[in-house]
């Protein structure tokens, strides 16, 4: 629900340049395919202003690999992927398990199925298969992907950061063992010119997995309110 804060970001940005590639990790996925797509900041809104969203917290009912049902995600996903096609280069990043290998995914061979493992947030929603691998959400191994831009062409990045810190002892923990065992993603070459972030957790990982409306209003604002205050376009 992080992806509400992404939302406002664009709010403001949207007015002040238009992007020639985008790239997003876990949520950033989601919200980067419908930039990429044209999507307008009140069409973005209102997707995080969707009553729906309260169902994707929905617990599974049979506890395998995930402890929430991972159906009305899928269909919101569909939804964004049918109504936007990038109009300009588009990745994501994921991460196969269990070898820990991350993964840089591209237009034109990403579809709906890679954007819901790009949020399959490890024990919360199962893995999905992709070329008959397991994979899962990219931010396991990196929640900015800097390195992803980096490889797609990037120069000057504007990178909008809804984890500038994890929300909980247990995540930064797990986080650090994955890192750990996994290789370390490639240096990023592009130059960041600009870096919206809150500067603190927006919010509780209960919060981040349960839509509000009220919540997701407050986070839209402090995206807006944020990207105003740090972006520069030199």
């Amino acid at each position: 629900m992080f992806g509400a804060y992404q939302a406002g970001a664009w709010r403001y940005l949207a007015g002040c340049f238009q992007p020639d590639l985008v790239v997003g990790a876990s949520v950033g996925a989601l919200n980067g395919w419908a930039i990429a797509g044209g999507i307008s900041p009140d069409e973005l809104a209102a997707v995080w202003r969707d009553p729906r969203l309260a169902g994707v917290g929905r617990f599974a009912r049979r506890l395998a690999a995930g402890i929430l049902d991972a159906g009305p995600l899928a269909t919101l996903i569909r939804e964004l992927a049918t109504r936007y096609t990038p109009r300009v280069p588009f990745a994501l990043t994921v991460v196969e398990v269990p070898r820990l290998r991350l993964r840089l995914l591209k237009t034109p061979e990403i579809t709906w199925e890679h954007l819901l493992a790009a949020c399959a947030v490890p024990a919360v929603f199962p893995p999905v298969r992709i070329g008959g691998r397991l994979c899962v959400d990219g931010g396991l191994l990196g929640a900015l992907p800097l390195w992803a831009a980096d490889e797609m062409g990037a120069e000057r990045v504007v990178a909008v950061d809804v984890l500038p810190a994890m929300p909980s002892r247990v995540l930064r923990a797990s986080v650090r063992l994955a890192q750990r065992f996994a290789p370390p993603p490639p240096a990023s070459q592009a130059r960041v010119v600009a870096r919206i972030a809150h500067g603190e957790p927006l919010g509780s990982v209960r919060e981040a997995l349960y839509w509000n409306r009220a919540r997701a209003e407050r986070w839209m604002e402090w995206g807006a309110a944020d990207a105003a205050r740090d972006f520069r376009l030199e």
